[in-house]
């Protein structure tokens, strides 16, 4: 594909943009600002919630752009103090009461927390969900998650569940017996297992992002380096997959690039936008 025919980007956000130590890369920002210049948008999309891509947006200098949360779940336009909804999926509250129920008396030491908008909410501030928050810059807020679905109204857009991986494996295992039929389920690390409405993905995110700018999926490039990328990767004109990302994701991209730690996705930029 040749560099003119590229007129969108979409950019997975940690292993991918960010190094091992979560910082940006930091050629990122000067290629973006190229990008500019031609008018090719460049869109993050993550399992982050809201307000763990604002600062990454604003220290990027993108401005008011779609952004893709909860990979998908939500997509937003604007700045941190100013948003709109572009489009979001829910999860069915009915399901979550159920999945919550079964977290809490067969896998009590799950660390649980849920997702709302741009809010986070945890039943505790346990050893996880200091890690998350540390990672994210985030701030949750201690609630009884299931008081919280007593509000027949309250959106739930994602659950987060971390523990040790061999608990998170029998927990994932344990989900797929339960009656759920709107809800699927994902590990986005060995110990990270995310629930989302059976809507959402992030090839569906980079179709309405897609429609939005008015632009052809032949044109568009995608970057990632885990298996939630894979959709997107290989639904875009030209999938990047991440040196530090599994040989599965990498056989489901047309190309790669430098890993996190070496400028991939700047690479990627100078090798097939710019």
């Amino acid at each position: 594909m040749n560099p003119s025919e590229i007129q969108l980007v979409m950019s997975d956000i940690d292993g991918t943009i960010l190094n091992d130590q979560h910082k940006i890369d930091e050629n990122l920002g000067e290629n973006i600002q190229a990008m500019k210049k031609r008018d090719i948008p460049f869109i993050l999309a993550s399992a982050r919630s809201p307000h763990g891509v604002f600062p990454l947006i604003k220290e990027l200098g993108l401005g008011s752009i779609p952004l893709a949360c909860y990979n998908g779940a939500l997509i937003l336009e604007g700045s941190e103090n100013s948003h709109q909804t572009i489009m979001e999926h829910l999860l069915d509250q009915e399901e979550v009461k159920v999945i919550l129920e079964g977290i809490k008396n067969k896998f009590p030491k799950v660390s649980i927390s849920l997702y709302s908008g741009t809010q986070w909410f945890v039943d505790s501030r346990d050893k996880w969900v200091e890690i998350e928050a540390a990672i994210t810059n985030e701030t949750p807020e201690a609630r009884n998650l299931q008081s919280l679905l007593l509000e027949d109204s309250f959106p739930v857009h994602k659950l987060l569940l971390i523990e040790e991986a061999e608990v998170i494996q029998e927990l994932h295992e344990f989900l797929k017996t339960l009656p759920l039929e709107a809800s699927s389920f994902y590990l986005s690390k060995d110990n990270y297992l995310e629930v989302t409405s059976k809507k959402v993905s992030k090839e569906r995110a980079l179709t309405e992002v897609a429609k939005y700018y008015e632009v052809s999926l032949a044109n568009v490039m995608t970057i990632g380096d885990n298996f939630n990328d894979i959709p997107m990767l290989t639904l875009a004109g030209l999938g990047v997959a991440m040196n530090n990302a599994p040989q599965e994701v990498k056989e489901s991209a047309d190309v790669k690039t430098y890993d996190n730690n070496e400028h991939g996705v700047s690479q990627a930029i100078q090798d097939y936008v710019l």
